[in-house]
């Protein structure tokens, strides 16, 4: 089965206040070792992989360079990571190749570089088209810049364009909401992801939310009341554009859906490189897989080890459900059956019928899917199916 690969660039020009990934603001100076880094890793996949107990195919379908903002390697450094990749691997015809971007980092060098490199989807982070809104959170761009931005990546031939937004920031209006969601559809991006603001500890807004403090303008923040509205709203209006939904964040129209973040959900094969880089490859005893990379710069650089788990067979059935009921389509349970056993089905036999009744999932014949209350409390109904547990579902 052809491969996906994940490129970890953890840098960024500033720390967004609601982000809870590892990336941060770095000196350029190291961005030479990181790249020497991971391509010496991309270099020794074969080996790693066999370190791992695994096997993988040299095929690959699908490249996503994510992070922080890829685009802020110089072009050289940006080439030599898709260079090695061609080297190590075979890339498929018609192959994926995303590049996550900031708006603002796209100048004719760095749009030159992604079309020489094959890249033929863009994302970008715009989390908000009202200036206001997105300064408060610390992005550097306006909006100006993002319409810029994609009518240059246009002109280039790059097409393919995916449009980040967040429900939740702070300013957040129903009205301003809207306008970012009008822009959005009047940008014509085929692809949409649309996310509500995660308040934990991993951020420095989501601390201060939790605290009940103003930094980081945290005392404007919509309540989780509005934002779950704004949510709703976006799957409307988008729908009713032709960009519907085919996963919880995610939205396309026909033929534009992540054939690379497809993969995690659907549980396909995927290699990770750079910091906190995730993967997952059949495992030689037939199990899946699973390894991980430091998730500090330091650590990664210094050749930090790689963390490996092995997936049981009945954590394989808790992922099928819980990474499959994100998708819209749902889960086959005659499948599930077919690859698990009939007595998979039988045990989460209750737990379906409870969710069913609860209003937080339908069923059609063999098919499950969250219904759209169901992807409102998404989080509670995946708890159901993480090990599988039995009791009763708590009113909600």
């Amino acid at each position: 089965m052809s491969l996906g690969l994940y490129v970890s660039v953890p840098f960024c020009r500033t720390k967004c206040s609601y982000c809870n990934f590892a990336s941060d603001v770095f000196s350029r100076s190291v961005f030479q070792r990181y790249v020497d880094r991971v391509c010496a890793d991309i270099e020794g996949a074969n080996e790693t992989v066999a370190q791992m107990e695994g096997c993988h195919e040299r095929i690959v379908d699908s490249i996503y360079l994510g992070g922080g903002t890829p685009t802020l390697l110089d072009v050289t450094q940006l080439q030599r990571v898709f260079v090695t990749i061609v080297q190590e691997f075979e890339l498929q015809a018609g192959a994926e190749i995303t590049v996550e971007c900031a708006p603002g980092t796209l100048n004719g060098a760095v749009i030159e570089a992604l079309q020489t490199c094959g890249v033929n989807r863009v994302s970008l982070g715009v989390q908000s088209f009202v200036d206001q809104e997105a300064a408060s959170v610390g992005r550097l761009h306006d909006r100006k810049t993002v319409l810029d931005d994609i009518a240059r990546l246009r002109a280039a031939g790059i097409t393919n364009i995916n449009v980040d937004l967040i429900a939740g920031l702070p300013y957040q209006t129903v009205n301003s909401w809207m306008f970012s969601v009008e822009q959005t559809i009047a940008s014509e991006s085929p692809h949409v992801s649309v996310y509500m603001l995660e308040v934990d500890e991993d951020s420095r807004l989501g601390r201060e939310l939790i605290a009940g403090g103003a930094k980081y303008h945290a005392h404007f923040v919509p309540d989780d009341d509005l934002t779950a509205d704004l949510y709703v709203t976006a799957c409307e209006k988008l729908e009713a554009a032709g960009v519907q939904q085919y996963e919880i964040s995610n939205f396309a129209r026909s033929r534009y859906e992540s054939r690379h973040n497809l993969k995690y959900w659907t549980r396909k094969p995927y290699l990770g490189f750079g910091v906190d880089a995730h993967s997952m490859i059949p495992g030689l005893h037939g199990d899946a897989v699973r390894f991980f990379t430091p998730d500090s710069l330091e650590a990664y650089i210094a050749g930090g080890s790689l963390h490996r788990t092995q997936t049981s067979a009945g954590e394989a059935l808790e992922e099928t459900f819980f990474l499959g009921l994100r998708l819209n389509r749902g889960v086959n349970l005659r499948e599930v059956e077919a690859q698990f056993g009939v007595d998979a089905i039988a045990g989460i036999s209750g737990i379906i019928a409870d969710l069913v009744l609860a209003g937080l999932m339908e069923r059609q014949e063999d098919v499950i899917r969250l219904t759209p209350r169901g992807r409102l409390l998404s989080n509670e109904v995946f708890e159901q199916f993480i090990s599988l547990r039995t009791g009763p579902v708590p009113a909600l």
